[in-house]
């Protein structure tokens, strides 16, 4: 897995590719920190697969903002891992583009 990171203004873009599942799911909690952001951007075009940790880190991603008055956004995620969200319910849960 690969992550890019950018922050822009207030809001944080996290463009996740290949496979984020239990091995790599702490990579991506490493590279988080949401200090200083208002809205984070999930990119998810270069997702190949997600398990149900990478649905944590993101979870956790919305507890944290959501509990401090800001955003998080799913962008342009594959069919597959658009199923994942809308499996699990989290699809209601996220906004997803």
């Amino acid at each position: 897995m690969e992550v890019s990171r950018n922050l822009e203004g207030g809001t944080l873009t996290l463009a996740v590719s290949g496979r984020l599942d239990t091995n790599t799911s702490p990579e991506l909690e490493a590279e988080m920190k949401l200090d200083g952001a208002e809205e984070v951007v999930f990119d998810l075009a270069g997702l190949e697969y997600m398990s149900s940790a990478g649905l944590r880190v993101l979870m956790s991603a919305y507890k944290t903002m959501t509990a401090r008055g800001g955003s998080v956004k799913i962008v342009n995620p594959n069919a597959m891992v658009k199923s994942v969200f809308d499996i699990t319910g989290l699809s209601g849960v996220f906004s997803i583009a």
